[in-house]
């Protein structure tokens, strides 16, 4: 088994993820089994707990593991099924360390970062190792070299570099070589300088990824080279993509990147086979069609917070060979200025998934605007709720109609909280998390969509349609399309009458791929187009 080990330098957010996962997918389409992993430094325990500001999206795994959003990158660029053993964080290392000094399971033994932190490190990759079987590990290290908290990540890949030989591990450090335009030129100094601090650590990079706004001339990789330590052919340029993120494993294709990888590693496998890589990317920049939709949310201003929302967008525009321009639309706005001058003109409305009072009503207002004038819509988790107590408002006459995670007093609550969750006074993974299964009902939209009966789709909620409502819904064209297969909780929802007005508890968002998008993506965006054309 081979062990490659991605850090980074200089400053965060490089796109250290985005290295792996497309590294990944030229191994893959090599003939390799690969699987990958995130490191990440700080306490807390998971992102589960944290803000979207802080963290962006958290990205949910089938086994109901709450992960940072480079997992999503992972699954969408590669095959590999991840699990909560694919994201370690510093809270995870610690608090088993603790666990086990409390068992007595060190003997009296001082406690120590090393070896018994590393060691526990060091034995996660192991784990991996053992669950996959693959062929190659791809680790990621979060932060940034230098940091204190990533300090001991650093250090255990070290060691275990060591342990399995220099010839089955190799590390690639992902750095900055940025444009300054008061001098006009691009600086190596910052990568001089991170390379010189993993070296103190003790490690030597392989491989120099470097990431830049405008190509780097021959000149400046042979100064990189020299400096670094590192060969001229290893110092990899990763300039900023032009179109779409997917383009990335092409880049790194031309740079040879992954000839360099399967020599250093004595991998003997045929060449990468992209070309439905670069059909996928053909779409993606030259498509057939355009089509506009608009994003409804609290967290508009910061991308990462639905990063998988806007990728499966994509997906869903890829299966049609369309464009999609997002409009990104802030639910408090729509409030304040009304959502006719907001969503006049486009050709569907998304509204994901969040949790919080703020920009609720916007929301509302969205799925109102939505279905009174047939826009296409596709509401996930939040989305699909908002859409509940807009229907009860507006069509069934439930006056204050809401949901009881924004009004526990409300009179007529479409929307409650779970019965198993009553009770719960821990935040963090005590939701309905991961994968369970989705019935669908025979001749519904879902079903037309999926081509199928039932799926297993990925959670993540404490809220859920209040069935002692849900005949009255039926009965006024409101139909509970997709259940649990008891038939107890309402999945999926959907309007008769309407060109495409569908709901889902669940985040479809956490299983779309560029080249196998989400049904019901797929089926959003075809929709938007159908109503787009016909208009035309």
């Amino acid at each position: 088994m081979k062990y490659i080990f991605v850090t980074g330098g200089v400053v965060s957010s490089l796109g250290k993820g985005l290295t792996a996962a497309s590294l990944g997918t030229l191994l893959e389409n090599r003939g390799l089994k690969v699987t990958l992993q995130k490191f990440d430094p700080y306490l807390n325990v998971d992102p589960g707990t944290m803000s979207p500001f802080q963290h962006g999206e958290v990205y949910v795994l089938d086994d109901g593991a709450e992960t940072d959003l480079d997992l999503g990158h992972y699954e969408r660029f590669t095959n590999t099924k991840l699990t909560r053993k694919h994201n370690l964080t510093s809270g995870q290392v610690y608090a088993r360390v603790l666990e086990r000094e409390r068992r007595g399971d060190y003997l009296g033994k001082t406690v120590q970062v090393i070896p018994h932190v590393t060691d526990e490190i060091k034995l996660r990759i192991r784990e991996i190792s053992e669950l996959t079987k693959c062929d190659v590990v791809i680790t990621e290290i979060g932060g940034t070299t230098g940091d204190i908290e990533g300090l001991p990540f650093l250090e255990a890949i070290r060691e275990f570099a060591l342990e399995v030989g220099f010839s089955n591990a190799i590390f690639i450090h992902v750095t900055l070589v940025p444009f300054l335009k008061a001098a006009g030129e691009l600086k190596t100094k910052p990568t001089q300088q991170s390379v010189a601090k993993l070296r103190e650590i003790g490690i030597t990079p392989h491989i120099l990824v470097c990431r830049s706004d405008r190509p780097i001339s021959k000149e400046l990789r042979q100064k990189i080279s020299l400096f670094c330590n590192v060969p001229y052919e290893a110092v990899i340029e990763e300039k900023d993509v032009d179109h779409s993120i997917y383009e990335v494993p092409l880049m790194l294709q031309r740079e040879r990147m992954d000839d360099l990888v399967c020599k250093l590693l004595r991998l003997d496998v045929p060449p990468a086979n992209m070309t439905h890589w670069q059909d996928v990317l053909r779409k993606l920049i030259a498509p057939q069609h355009r089509v506009r939709i608009g994003v409804v949310g609290k967290y508009i201003g910061l991308p990462d917070a639905y990063k998988s929302v806007y990728e499966a967008i994509s997906h869903g525009g890829v299966a049609n060979d369309c464009g999609v321009e997002i409009e990104r639309i802030e639910a408090e706005q729509i409030e304040k200025e009304g959502p006719e001058k907001l969503l006049k003109g486009l050709g569907g409305i998304l509204v994901p998934g969040g949790f919080g009072e703020r920009g609720v009503e916007g929301k509302i207002m969205a799925a109102q605007y939505a279905r009174e004038h047939k826009v296409p819509y596709l509401g996930l988790c939040l989305g699909m709720q908002v859409a509940t107590v807009e229907f009860a408002r507006n069509v069934l006459g439930l006056k204050d109609a809401h949901s009881t995670e924004f009004n526990k007093e409300t009179p007529h609550p479409v929307i409650a909280m779970l019965e198993e969750q009553k009770g719960i006074e821990n935040l963090g993974g005590t939701m309905r998390l991961g994968a369970q299964p989705v019935q669908f009902r025979i001749g519904s939209r879902a079903a037309r969509l999926y081509g199928a009966f039932m799926a297993r789709e990925r959670h993540r909620h404490r809220y859920e349609f209040n069935n002692a409502y849900r005949e009255q819904f039926e009965r006024a064209g409101f139909i509970c399309s997709g259940t649990s297969p008891d038939g107890e909780l309402v999945e999926l929802i959907e309007l008769q009458d309407h060109p495409f007005f569908v709901g889902c508890q669940f985040h479809p968002e956490f299983q779309s791929k560029p080249n196998a998008p989400h049904p019901l993506f797929r089926g959003f965006i075809a929709a938007v187009f159908q109503q787009q054309h016909m208009k035309t």
